[in-house]
């Protein structure tokens, strides 16, 4: 009976970790697409695309999470987008 209680606290302990790793993961990725973005080296349509890779990946971390993603993450985007495009009309190359 130990034995089995062991392995499920083990495995707990591994998903806790995995999920952990993934929102790192995460948070890194945003970031950087946001610094990115915000950066303005990158032409609006390159920004957009980059914008639609940064979800997927993090869709494919976290699977019907699309929603919280919508929450989160979009507003902070949109903003970045928003600033970029009132300070260089040029940002539309």
């Amino acid at each position: 009976m130990k034995s089995n209680d062991h392995n499920a606290g083990r495995s707990a302990l591994e998903a806790l970790r995995e999920e952990e790793r993934k929102i790192r993961e995460m948070r890194c990725l945003v970031d950087i697409t946001a610094a990115v973005i915000a950066q303005g080296n990158i032409s609006v349509i390159e920004a957009c695309a980059l914008l639609r890779l940064t979800r997927r990946h993090v869709l494919h971390l976290f699977p019907e999470k699309e929603k919280v993603f919508d929450l989160i993450h979009r507003p902070r985007f949109a903003r970045i987008m928003q600033e970029r495009l009132k300070k260089s009309p040029a940002a539309m190359n």
